[in-house]
């Protein structure tokens, strides 16, 4: 578990400037950098991920992500995904294309994001919405 100092530093990078991916190509692009590192995969709403993951485990995990996204963001364009740097990514945040709430409100807080992807181990980040059943282990969905 974070201390606080790292958890507020992670806090702070989460707020910090991020580049959208606004097409579903660009998206591909980013997943294959991603697939070549280790990544924290933190689910909002469940425990903290205990270790990075790497290798045939993270591919299987985007590649389940991915699948998700294009199946429930049904556009012709992504705009859900944003990394704190496209070519060399450390910070990525994933919205859920079914519980986006506003981001435009200037009375709500923003809508956190479904899914972080973190090169570095991420903090705690308390959320509102209870994650639904069929979020909890979506992956496995995708499973062979």
């Amino acid at each position: 578990m974070p201390d606080s100092a790292t958890s507020a530093a992670f806090q702070a990078r989460l707020k910090g400037a991020f580049s959208g991916i606004l097409q579903w190509q660009q998206l591909d692009e980013l997943w294959e950098r991603v697939k070549r590192g280790e990544w924290y995969f933190y689910q909002l709403g469940q425990a903290l991920p205990a270790s990075a993951l790497r290798g045939d485990e993270l591919a299987r995990r985007i590649d389940a992500l991915n699948a998700l996204l294009r199946q429930e963001h049904d556009c012709s364009y992504c705009g859900i995904v944003y990394a704190d740097d496209v070519e060399n990514p450390a910070l990525i945040k994933i919205y859920d294309p079914n519980h986006m709430g506003s981001s435009c409100s200037r009375n709500a807080p923003p809508s956190p994001p479904g899914w972080i992807l973190s090169t570095a181990a991420p903090a705690l980040i308390e959320t509102q919405t209870p994650t639904p059943n069929n979020r909890r282990r979506w992956w496995q969905l995708f499973a062979n």
